[in-house]
């Protein structure tokens, strides 16, 4: 059953979300990256819909959701999900947060752990980067290039060299989705990921984890990624090959069946 697109409107914006699955099946909420929405986890949730009830979302500043100006923060970015989970009707689920959609995964068990059943983080980290890298990234976004000229650099950290090669009328479509970020969302949220450090809350995550990173990744690379799961004391890692930092994107068969094979083991309720 498709319940289909709709809004939410949660605190200041209206929030661009997706339901889909079975109404009584375990509930799984899907957070996407930086300069991406939620079509992103198309391939991931196509292999799943018979089995779950799944919750999308366009981050703020992000596809059709509300754009404010003005810098976001990790914080909030845990709000807005934990808001629209109660406007859907997931008290409770299995988080997949990728990339800053991993840290507001863990955000939102930090601030709410009685709504999270378990976790999945993909291609992410409890702190990722340095500020003057995301500041450099801000100013990039906010400038006369815009993220058009950022787009490059992003692309290739995104996606494996093999993806690149093979398929590049899709990595047009998909520098299109990035490009068409506002520059003030995407830098809203390099904000949120300047300031956002949850490192001491790692220890603290006594939930079943599932870690996971594309072998290619040049944003967070397998090392970081490993770290973080090392760091979490529940957690184990899982390395996809031939993927970047998108594995939803290029290896979408490869990461549904880990998640089947994670909510089969622990359930949302």
């Amino acid at each position: 059953m498709t319940e289909g697109i709709t809004f939410a409107d949660i605190d200041d914006i209206a929030v661009h979300y997706r339901v889909d699955g079975p109404e009584h099946a375990p509930k799984l909420v899907f957070s996407n990256s930086l300069g991406t929405d939620f079509r992103t986890w198309d391939g991931v949730v196509g292999r799943l819909a018979d089995r779950y009830r799944m919750l999308r979302y366009d981050t703020r500043g992000h596809g059709l959701s509300g754009c404010p100006d003005g810098a976001y923060s990790i914080e909030r970015l845990g709000e807005d999900l934990a808001g629209l989970m109660d406007a859907v009707g997931f008290d409770r689920a299995v988080i997949c947060g990728l990339s800053v959609g991993g840290v507001t995964a863990q955000q939102l068990h930090k601030a709410h752990p009685n709504k999270v059943a378990a976790l999945i983080l993909c291609d992410t980290n409890a702190k990722i980067g340095d500020a003057a890298m995301w500041q450099e990234r801000i100013d990039g976004a906010l400038g006369d290039g815009g993220i058009e000229a950022l787009a490059p650099a992003i692309l290739e950290r995104w996606f494996s060299a093999g993806y690149q090669a093979k398929y590049p009328t899709d990595l047009d479509g998909w520098r299109n989705m990035l490009v068409r970020t506002p520059g003030i969302g995407y830098a809203g949220v390099c904000h949120a990921l300047k300031e956002g450090d949850l490192r001491d809350h790692c220890i603290n995550i006594m939930l079943p984890t599932l870690v996971v990173c594309g072998a290619e990744d040049g944003a967070t690379t397998p090392e970081a990624v490993q770290a973080l799961a090392n760091a979490i004391p529940a957690a184990r890692y899982l390395e996809i090959p031939d993927a970047g930092h998108l594995p939803c994107i290029e290896q979408p068969g490869v990461l549904a069946d880990a998640i089947d094979a994670f909510m089969k083991e622990n359930p949302s309720e």
